[in-house]
């Protein structure tokens, strides 16, 4: 046997040896050493495939666009008091216009300069209120505003990824839809529940002081004081479990927002034995969380989530380095995943579920079944006729078959790509395009045979012919997979995946790998005859 194709042989057994190592996770997962699974993956399988949970997110854009606009307020309030501009009043309409009221014109230049002067890309407008007051109008432009809201749907998207990684679920899909709307598909979920409320929730974190002297009773009334805001307190009893709210009224204006944390983790309280969850603010939000603390000594600050009361303490003594935390009684569970919101950072506009489809791993084993008897089928039928039509050479090119499904599935483990329905659908096509470039080599092969020469030199001839004309069907699908897999959704990327790993195995074994098998049985033998 020549040197030449002892290298190819060795290399054909080292492919074959690595694959069936890649494949064994996922053909014997329980009997393997840890070394072994750390290494190779076993074939991730889709939503359609194992079940898990389908949900349609629509964004709440307009709250984003409010939220601009109350920051921009925030800011303007202050900007107003530095340069001394006097001024009645200023509020938000109708979602996207800042207002702010002056007493004469005079004022009102001063406003409309440091409005420019800050935010260019408002629009100014004036008109006479009642009562003789300058109304100054500021709106924000409609390029603007489709920019918030196109930005706030990109900041979801990646607030929802940070949240289902931290999650833990395998091979999930986070997908931007028209329409404000982001799909996200999470296989494998056992407990829909918590995902709902993971992905849902708007985690904003905010702290505000309790407004100690207002009258709460006349509050729950309805008789709300100007600048304040009717929240609830969270209380959980340690002994019986049982949840209780209590009305807390607290200074409508925020000091501080969870848009300043750098972490949270979850500890455990020493004296009662419950979770907590820690958190610590960045440089700024230190900084910030200092100041707070120091100029409100002897008041009570609620830390609030989703205007939500979690808990209000009594500030004891200036806080210096940032770190504070949450305590509600929280069960293990509860604290683990407000920590993995807030670590994943708040969600820019309220998010609604628009669809909610939860896929039992039943049919997802039927899909499997079904899929697998489909390549069974078709496999079966390719046999069939490759041995009736091309004798021994149907068998050598049946072998190559058989490798070609098993470097699909071990290329599928060590690229940890994800199988879905329409994947499988791309194997069975696949199947029934791997014999192709062998028919065309046979068929050149045969030819050649006609013409008089001997088996060796047929062959050869045979496969150099069939070559460039393999190669060049073989890449045009190749690159329509390719623009499938960039440009297509989710299960047309699944599809396009298996497609293009199919084609590289089967150019792979029947270009290469039935030539070596040919070669093989020829070595040294005089064969007078072909079975082809």
């Amino acid at each position: 046997m020549s040197n030449s194709l002892k290298f190819k042989g060795v290399g054909v057994i080292l492919c074959l040896l690595l694959s069936l190592f890649a494949m064994a996770p996922t053909l014997m997962r329980g009997s393997l050493p840890q070394w072994w699974l750390d290494t190779f993956d076993p074939i991730q399988l889709g939503l359609d495939l194992q079940g898990g949970m389908h949900l349609v997110l629509g964004v709440d854009v307009d709250k984003a666009v409010e939220s601009r606009i109350d920051t921009i307020l925030d800011q303007t309030e202050n900007q107003l008091h530095e340069k001394d501009i006097i001024f009645k009043r200023l509020e938000r309409r109708q979602g996207d216009r800042l207002v702010v009221l002056v007493y004469d014109d005079v004022e009102g230049a001063k406003v409309d300069a440091l409005m420019t002067e800050n935010y260019p890309s408002l629009e100014a407008e004036t008109f006479t209120g009642a009562g003789g007051y300058i109304e100054k109008h500021f709106r924000l432009s409609d390029n603007e505003i489709e920019n918030i809201k196109d930005y706030a749907v990109r900041q979801a998207l990646e607030t929802m990824r940070n949240r289902v990684d931290q999650f833990g679920v395998s091979e999930p899909t986070l997908q931007r839809q028209s329409g404000h709307r982001i799909l996200i598909q999470l296989p494998g979920v056992k407990d829909p529940d918590r995902a709902i409320g993971l992905l849902g929730k708007t985690a904003r974190l905010e702290f505000k002081l309790v407004a100690e002297e207002a009258n709460l009773q006349e509050a729950v009334a309805g008789n709300l004081p100007e600048g304040t805001q009717l929240l609830y307190e969270r209380n959980t009893n340690r002994s019986t479990g049982v949840v209780t709210e209590t009305p807390l009224l607290v200074i409508d204006k925020t000091v501080l927002t969870g848009d300043l944390l750098s972490d949270a983790n979850v500890r455990i309280d020493t004296r009662f034995n419950e979770p907590y969850v820690a958190i610590d603010f960045n440089a700024v939000g230190a900084k910030r969380f200092d100041q707070i603390t120091a100029a409100n000594v002897g008041k009570r600050m609620a830390i609030v989530l989703d205007d939500t009361v979690y808990s209000a303490p009594v500030i004891r003594e200036r806080i210096a380095g940032g770190s504070a935390q949450i305590s509600g009684s929280f069960s293990s569970q509860e604290a683990t995943d407000l920590a993995i919101i807030l670590r994943a950072g708040s969600l820019p506009a309220p998010v609604k579920i628009l669809e909610n489809r939860t896929v039992g791993p039943s049919l997802g084993q039927d899909s499997i079944d079904k899929g697998i008897k489909s390549i069974l089928v078709g496999g079966l039928l390719v046999v069939i006729a490759m041995i009736i039509y091309y004798q021994i050479s149907g068998v050598i090119a049946v072998t190559a078959l058989l490798l070609n499904l098993l470097f699909i599935s071990a290329m599928l483990s060590m690229f940890g790509a994800t199988l879905t329905l329409p994947g499988l659908a791309g194997i069975v096509l696949t199947v029934g395009m791997a014999v192709d470039a062998n028919v065309l080599i046979f068929e050149r092969v045969r030819e050649e045979l006609r013409l008089g020469k001997a088996p060796k030199l047929a062959l050869e001839a045979g496969y150099a012919k069939a070559f460039m004309t393999i190669i060049d069907a073989n890449m045009t699908t190749l690159l329509a997979a390719l623009v499938l897999f960039q440009f297509g959704t989710g299960p047309v990327r699944g599809f396009a995946v298996t497609l293009s790993i199919g084609i590289i195995a089967s150019l792979f074994t029947a270009i290469f790998v039935s030539r070596v098998i040919f070669d093989t049985f020829l070595q040294g033998r005089d064969v007078k005859r072909l079975s082809i």
